[in-house]
Formats: C-alpha cells, structure tokens, sequence
C-alpha cells in the first residue's frame, strides 16, 4: 500500500510521509516520489506548491 491509501484508512499519521521518502530515497525503484506515495498530480502540485501542511489537509478532507 502506498503512503496515501495508509494515511487515508487510518493505519498512520502524515508525519510517515518522511518515512516513506527515506524508503524511496533509498530504494531502486523507476518510480517518481509522487507515485511512491500514491499521489495524484493535484495533490503533487500542492505539496510541491504550498506545503506538506495544504497536503495534509487536502487528504484529511477525503478521510
């Protein structure tokens, strides 16, 4: 599962996200980081744009 999909059913806390960079920072997979966490290019775009912060209430809106 994807950092998005455990965040949204409530197995982790947002602050996993940083776990889940460090995985992919580490990793060897062909995968962006977007994709790694399960997110879609909206949710990309503000993370990138705005803040960890705007993605966290973004997903929180669709828990």
């Amino acid at each position: 599962m994807t950092f998005k999909e455990k965040y949204l059913a409530g197995e982790i806390d947002f602050e996993a996200i940083d776990d889940y960079i460090d995985e992919w920072n580490n990793s060897t997979t062909s995968d962006t980081l977007a994709t790694f966490l399960g997110l879609n290019e909206e949710e990309e775009d503000l993370w990138i744009e705005e803040s960890d912060e705007a993605l966290k209430e973004y997903l929180d809106r669709n828990k």
